[in-house]
């Protein structure tokens, strides 16, 4: 199985999502895993409360605004 390529991104960080169904929302990345295929996955949640999933190649880590 090829490993894909992702940014390094833990439990905890504060992160923008560029890419994909939900660009341009940020929040606190949670529950990180890898699925079989070797992508991804992260749940992110927003300053709200509310919860969105996407690959982790779709995220950059940035500082948490104040």
């Amino acid at each position: 199985m090829k490993a894909h390529i992702a940014p390094q991104v833990k439990d905890g960080d504060f992160c923008q999502v560029t890419g994909g169904t939900h660009a341009g929302k940020s929040g606190i990345v949670r529950d990180v895993k890898t699925g079989k295929t070797g992508h991804v996955s992260i749940t992110v949640v927003q300053k709200n409360g509310v919860r969105l999933k996407t690959l982790a190649k779709n995220v950059t880590v940035t500082a948490k605004p104040e």
